[in-house]
């Protein structure tokens, strides 16, 4: 069985741990924060990778935990022995941004033993010295935003992925069954001619042929899945960049039986044709209600 790529995230206190877990987990891994070192081991012993669906497993490991800096060298060593993909992000950041980050969230440093806010932090650069020369990637965050620094990351974490990020879902619906609340995309197709009112399609629905034929036979059909078919292959990467795991794009008419379903098949193919790698489904969700 193929292992999953390990990731530990680790560096100075302040420095975006969170944030950097956060982006992790946003692009399908497996995450423990602040995870003994020690348990390592153990923890890849458990059926994990069987258990679930996960693109990785990503670990936030510091100086919160004691034995942290005694025993990480031989974990970490061993762990490659045993043939895992593995990686080292160190985050850190400059002194006087640690400080104010620490001003603002009023938290008490990991060292914190009676000495200044200053010094424990340097104190933690020269303990975690040894791991910063070890890691694969360093992260300095002294001027990068939290929303900066989740893309940074978010683009490292699906580098590295074995399985999809985002996932897509195109869902057709009827406007007088109300507007589908998990709908990151919205478009009405109200516009296209009703078969409803043709009298042999009325009592067929959009996976018919002939209901089919009827909508996409209309001018205005071919131009429409053409743009907003582009506009779509233009927008899915920039959401994924931005770290959305999930997006749902509705298409609406009267009744969800017709004009949707037509639409949201064409648009379903022409993103699975586009974007072959990712999740992608399609469902109809009143079209037996009308």
């Amino acid at each position: 069985m193929k292992r999953l790529n390990l990731t530990v995230i680790t560096g100075l206190s302040g420095s975006g741990k969170s944030t950097a877990i956060a982006a992790f987990e946003d692009a399908g891994y497996y995450c423990v924060d602040n995870m003994p070192v020690r348990l390592l081991p153990k923890f890849l012993e458990l059926p994990v990778e069987s258990d679930i669906s996960a693109a990785g497993l990503a670990f936030v490991m510091d100086i919160r935990e004691k034995a942290f800096l005694a025993h990480y060298a031989e974990v970490f060593d061993a762990i490659r022995h045993q043939g895992y993909a593995f990686q080292i992000i160190f985050l850190e950041a400059d002194e006087s941004v640690l400080l104010q980050r620490y001003s603002q969230t009023r938290r008490q440093h990991p060292l914190s033993s009676g000495k200044s806010l200053s010094e424990n932090i340097r104190l933690e650069q020269q303990q975690l010295q040894e791991l910063r020369n070890a890691a694969d990637q360093i992260i300095d965050s002294t001027h990068l935003s939290v929303h900066e620094l989740k893309s940074l990351i978010l683009d490292i974490a699906r580098k590295n992925a074995q399985t999809k990020s985002i996932r897509i879902a195109v869902m057709s619906f009827g406007f007088k069954f109300g507007i589908p609340r998990e709908a990151d995309l919205i478009m009405d197709v109200r516009f296209l001619s009703n078969p409803f009112f043709i009298k042999e399609l009325k009592a067929l629905d959009g996976r018919h042929q002939n209901v089919s034929a009827y909508v996409l036979d209309l001018p205005q059909t071919h131009v429409f899945l053409q743009k907003y078919g582009d506009l779509l292959e233009y927008l899915i990467p920039l959401y994924e960049k931005e770290g959305k795991s999930y997006l749902t794009i509705g298409i609406g008419c009267t009744g969800g039986r017709h004009r949707s379903v037509v639409i949201a098949g064409v648009l379903f193919n022409r993103i699975q044709n586009a974007f072959p790698e990712k999740n992608i489904q399609i469902s109809h969700r009143d079209i037996e209600l009308t």
